[in-house]
């Protein structure tokens, strides 16, 4: 249910399980017919955990390597495995029978918004922490058929449908905003942003890419019927539950009490913060373990970490440990000793962490072009089909999207949006203009990867966007960072867009209505993730170890001032070493075209976040990944039905309970101890 910026997942733990089980029941038992009816009886081999996770870093695209979820190709959660092998089109359409409920409701609408916003709160504290968000639908449609069921008030299919929709739009504006990425890079960079202003920046490029999705439809859902992994696994999914409630209730309870659990103890650690990291070289006196913990190296107990070691599977935490051990304890420490960064180990000026930064940069950036590069045939069939569609007249139903709705809306979305970024950041309106044109665009090519891979390349094509920009408008550093969130956001609302699109055609729903819920999620969204931000930014340092480091925005400051001041922003001796990461980053990007190899192939993307964020980061991943090994072993079946559960719990109790940490903060209560 959520995502980073490029990892691959374990394969005991797909999606494809979570629905599977849902259609099966914990005794084995087949589901009805209606599994059938979609076509969607047989188990596919591939995993689905991508359909998880989205990029949060649109910049270092939503997080390829391997992204959970849609997975942005830089996310460490995407795979580079073949597509799931899952059928394009349903074998004998949805249940007619459906068509008679309900649809676009007000309850319906409403828990989606709720449940997608309180995770859009969750991704802004974890998106500013990890440089990872999640996607909301599958938690959505899972949290929001459980409630009405037990109150015996059972939403419809389509109403399900409504509330993911709704739910997807809301969860994902933590990183279409920009909250991650562009905008906590502009208050690094000395240019705080308003909440007014904020508001208006994030409703005028929110609703770009849903625009650019809408044109998109017919081709790619209609006509060539693209797999969409994410959004066919998601109408599995809710199609499972309606062949047994109770399993999806029973999901939904693992999933609150792991929340519950995850909540208190990251209140208790705010009273005691030894709870959270126990500060185990002061207990022992031991000079080596005070040695590691300067250089972070420590015992660290986050929950929400715990629980995505669940999830990104061995390949992605084995390159986070990788990358901690080589970018720290081994360049950071040598580096210090020839005197190159001579300051505090977390200096960002003249200390290593400062100067490590660059090479993990540069890692990920290059693995993240390299392999847009490498994906130039998607490209071409891209605009084929947006060509051929232009002659095509095929539609699904008179509910089809009016073409003065989307139309309209562009118009007003793009003149929105060029006047707040002249307002509010000083682009010259014909930039902005360049910037909407390069993002219609690239949402092409998004929609069109996500379709065939579940892989969206936004990352890399926020890249894209910078260098643009780089050339365009050299020097101008806010110009240069707010295009490419333009760019990146478009491409990523039009790919969750599509998504939603096609769970509703898979399940025989109005194009039109979910239209409509995922307006109302954006909105919705919104409301919650700016004051959100508003709050973990005036109660923690961002870009900091002490407060919240940042990653993603600290990547897309990185590349900003590279452009704008060139070389010269490098530390010392370190332009040699950026180039050598960057051969390895295009070097893993090329190997993981073999498809033979690809699994044991580093994530660039994973290696390159290690060198940026405190290595006890990558640590707690390392725990949750043994946990979830143990708990494989000793029982399978419980671990194959509800590990991602436990492990979305464990992530949305410490980010709900960080909004209160926060506050606490804010408010100087102090600690216990």
């Amino acid at each position: 249910m959520w995502c980073f910026a490029a990892f691959p997942v374990g394969e005991a733990h797909s999606l494809h399980d979570y629905a599977n089980y849902c259609k099966r029941g914990p005794g084995g038992s087949r589901g009805s017919r209606s599994d059938v009816r979609l076509g969607l009886g047989t188990p596919a081999r591939t995993c689905y955990n991508r359909a998880f996770l989205r990029a949060g870093l649109p910049c270092l695209a939503p997080l390829t390597a391997d992204n959970l979820p849609t997975m942005d190709e830089q996310s460490p959660f995407a795979s580079p495995q073949s597509s799931p092998e899952i059928p394009e089109e349903p074998a004998a359409g949805p249940n007619p029978d459906w068509s008679l409920g309900a649809q676009l409701t007000t309850r319906a609408v409403v828990a989606g918004c709720l449940i997608g916003s309180i995770i859009a709160c969750t991704n802004i504290y974890i998106g500013l922490k990890i440089g990872w968000t999640f996607g909301a639908s599958i938690i959505s449609a899972v949290l929001g058929f459980s409630f009405f069921a037990m109150i015996d008030r059972r939403l419809s299919v389509l109403e399900t449908n409504i509330a993911q929709t709704a739910g997807s739009a809301a969860g994902s504006m933590a990183s279409a905003a920009g909250l991650v990425a562009a905008i906590p890079a502009m208050d690094m960079l000395g240019n705080p942003i308003s909440w007014w202003e904020l508001v208006l920046w994030s409703l005028a490029i929110a609703f770009l890419g849903v625009f650019f999705a809408v044109p998109l439809r017919r081709q790619m859902v209609l006509i060539d019927k693209l797999k969409f992994p994410t959004g066919t696994a998601t109408a599995e999914t809710i199609t499972a539950m309606f062949s047994d409630g109770s399993v999806a209730i029973a999901k939904a309870n693992y999933l609150l009490w792991s929340g519950a659990f995850a909540g208190i103890f990251t209140l208790s650690y705010y009273f005691v913060p030894q709870l959270e990291s126990p500060p185990i070289d002061k207990w022992t006196g031991i000079a080596i373990l005070a040695t590691a913990t300067a250089w972070g190296f420590k015992i660290y107990l986050g929950p929400a970490l715990f629980g995505a070691g669940f999830l990104i599977g061995p390949r992605v935490v084995l390159s986070l440990l990788a990358g901690a051990i080589l970018g720290w304890a081994v360049l950071g420490s040598f580096v210090q000793s020839q005197g190159w960064a001579p300051g505090d180990v977390n200096s960002f000026s003249d200390g290593p962490r400062g100067w490590i930064l660059w090479p993990g940069v540069a890692l990920m950036v290059s693995e993240a072009l390299a392999s847009v590069a490498f994906s130039w045939k998607t490209f071409i069939r891209a605009f084929q089909g947006v060509a051929a569609a232009a002659e095509s007249g095929k539609d699904d139903s008179a509910d089809s999207i009016p073409n003065s709705w989307w139309i309209g809306g562009l118009i007003a979305g793009s003149i929105l949006t060029m006047v707040i970024a002249q307002l509010v950041f000083d682009i010259m309106w014909y930039y902005s203009l360049i910037a909407i044109a390069l993002s219609s665009i690239l949402s092409v090519v998004a929609v069109r990867s996500t379709g065939e891979t579940d892989i969206n390349p936004i990352g890399g094509m926020g890249k894209i966007t910078q260098l643009v920009f780089g050339g365009m408008a050299p020097g101008q550093i806010p110009t240069n960072l707010m295009c490419a969130a333009i760019t990146g956001a478009g491409a990523s609302q039009a790919a969750d867009m599509m998504q939603d699109l096609k769970t509703g055609h898979l399940l025989g729903a109005s194009a039109r209505k979910q239209f409509i819920a995922q307006l109302f999620g954006i909105l919705a969204g919104v409301v919650f993730v700016v004051p959100a931000y508003v709050l973990f930014t005036n109660a923690y340092e961002i870009g900091t170890e002490d407060g919240l480091p940042a990653p993603a925005a600290l990547a897309w400051k990185a590349m900003a001032e590279l452009l704008a001041n060139g070389f010269s922003a490098l530390p010392p001796y370190s332009v040699q070493f950026v180039g050598g990461a960057t051969v390895v980053g295009v070097l893993l990007a090329t190997l993981r075209r073999f498809k033979t190899i690809a699994p044991y192939v580093p994530s660039g993307l994973a290696l390159g976040i290690a060198f940026i964020v405190p290595p006890y980061y990558s640590l707690v991943m390392v725990y949750g990944l043994v946990a979830w090994l143990i708990w494989k072993a000793v029982s399978p079946q419980s671990c194959r039905n509800f590990d991602f559960a436990v492990a979305s719990g464990l992530i949305a109790g410490e980010g709900l309970m960080g909004i209160v940490n926060a506050v606490l903060t804010i408010c100087n209560v102090p600690s216990l101890t």
